[in-house]
């Protein structure tokens, strides 16, 4: 293995990088010097929270930086901590890192990628064409990088929590061991949550509006968007567009909750302890923990369809609405619609779930030569297009749920049951009429996947679940500046695996 340079060689290139670093010749480098560095060297760039952090609290000059010692104490702990992630990859501990080492790792995840995908891992960090990655090649490849870059190649293979769409259908992420851990799972929950919640009121109108036709629109009255919308400001006013909302946000928790440990046990029964599942088994998996999601709360969605169709004083609030239905209905009113809304999440969760493994591989085969990672962009569409594809499936569906969750509130409605109602509207509208209040589904797809992004990153920052490569480098820089260094040995388990490589913890604190 190369790399087994001694103390002075280290001093000497770590000098060089931090002349290269020190752009104004200070004899310091800050987080400006850091990320113009990170550009060259293809870290992206940092967030607007990056500059954070920087130095201690009550430090006067908060854009101190790093100076040449603090700096390669820094390089010399980062070192250490890249070293023996090396060898824990190296399993034949003969110096380099290769293709099926590549694949063994991801598999000791669960994961099974191809000989292609793992040479485009390899290919980004191999410099000299030998298709195998030496001890300089990482260390040099990771040094001043954070190994998001690595990091996100597990993440890539998952489905995306933040195409929150208001359709709470899709298969759930899985966390990794280490997250559940050190409570990056919660976090991410709760960061989900609260996008979540962000995405749908703004979104809200357009669900009104949506539902507002699978109900009333027919082909006599040629109910379209802009008379629908019409319709609802002139019976309740502007505010009168939110209808709704608030029970659709209060849902969001419980329904989260319900799935992830529904989801875990599931997965467990499937799998026994492995953390990754196979695609087709987090269909399995996914689509019966959201039943069983839907099966607990769906008395909510009931209240939801009802509280967005009434009429301005109808009900006092939810509780009021809730008692209503209780008197007037009895308890098997909270569940009309639930077997058009169970069997709706298989094919939306099958369509979802294929298309975006499909989209994604294929992007992988036709344009990733140099990288595994595909950007947010990439994932973002697919999650897009195939959520867009998957509520095609299932929307004659979550048409029948929500006219029968409806019909008992509706004057001289005819109470159906799910077949007879599909029956009814092939009969009298065709199989259009199955699609009706689509078109404001639609609309709200790219809003609401946006803001859900936008707020789910800044919400991710703010409780730590992850930052930028920058926004490491300077806590990392506040951890240096620290006095008294630990034991290398207690800076990193000896146990220190595969697994970790892949979803590697930020560095804790030197004097921790």
């Amino acid at each position: 293995m190369r790399g087994g340079a001694g103390d002075a060689e280290r001093q000497q290139r770590w000098g060089r990088l931090f002349e290269e670093l020190d752009s104004n010749k200070d004899g310091r480098v800050d987080v400006h010097e850091l990320r113009q560095g990170l550009a060259r060297l293809g870290g992206g760039d940092p967030d607007r929270g990056a500059q954070q952090g920087l130095s201690p609290e009550g430090d006067t000059d908060p854009d101190s930086g790093l100076n040449l010692e603090e700096f390669t104490r820094y390089l010399q702990e980062r070192e250490q901590r890249l070293l023996l992630m090396f060898h824990s990859l190296d399993r034949n501990q003969d110096g380099h890192i290769d293709v099926s080492e590549i694949q063994q790792s991801f598999r000791a995840l669960g994961i099974s990628i191809s000989l292609e995908q793992a040479e485009k891992i390899l290919h980004s960090m191999d410099r000299d064409g030998t298709m195998t990655i030496d001890w300089q090649e990482w260390r040099d490849h990771f040094l001043l990088h954070s190994l998001e870059n690595v990091e996100d190649v597990l993440y890539f293979w998952k489905h995306s929590t933040v195409l929150d769409i208001g359709e709470c259908l899709t298969v759930p992420d899985e966390f990794s061991k280490q997250e559940k851990l050190t409570g990056m799972w919660w976090k991410q929950l709760v960061a989900g949550a609260v996008a979540g919640a962000v995405s749908r009121t703004g979104t809200a109108p357009l669900d009104r509006l949506k539902v507002f036709m699978q109900v009333h629109a027919s082909k006599t009255n040629r109910l379209n968007v802009l008379g629908g919308l019409r319709s609802m400001i002139q019976e309740g006013g502007v505010l009168s567009l939110w209808r709704g909302n608030g029970i659709n946000v209060l849902k969001i928790a419980p329904e989260s909750a319900v799935k992830f440990m529904a989801y875990e046990q599931i997965k467990h029964a499937i799998r026994g302890q492995q953390e990754t599942l196979q695609v087709q088994e987090r269909f399995v998996a996914g689509s019966l923990a959201g039943a069983t999601a839907q099966t607990i709360i769906y008395p909510m969605e009931v209240l939801k369809t009802r509280l967005t169709l009434r009429r301005t004083g109808q009900y006092k609030g939810l509780l009021d609405c809730a008692l209503r239905i209780l008197e007037r209905e009895g308890p098997r009113a909270f569940y009309r619609g639930y077997l058009p809304n169970v069997l709706g999440i298989i094919p939306y969760a099958g369509i979802d779930l294929a298309v975006y493994e499909t989209l994604k591989n294929r992007w992988l085969q036709q344009y990733s030569h140099e990288s595994a990672n595909p950007g947010i962009l990439v994932l973002l569409a697919c999650g897009t297009i195939s959520s867009t594809c998957g509520q095609i499936a299932s929307y004659p569906l979550a048409l029948v749920r929500t006219r029968m969750q409806a019909q008992a509130s509706i004057e001289g409605s005819p109470q159906l049951s799910m077949m007879s109602l599909l029956r009814h509207i092939l009969s009298q509208e065709g199989v259009w009429g199955l699609y009706r209040g689509i078109a404001p589904n639609f609309m709200k797809v790219i809003p609401a996947v946006s803001i859900s992004y936008v707020v789910y990153e800044n919400m991710k920052q703010a409780l730590g679940v992850t930052s930028s490569p920058v926004s490491k480098l300077s806590h990392w820089i506040l951890d240096v500046k620290k006095p008294q260094p630990p034991d290398p040995d207690s800076a990193m388990p000896r146990s220190w695996g595969p697994h970790h490589w892949i979803q590697i913890p930020s560095p804790q604190p030197l004097d921790s």
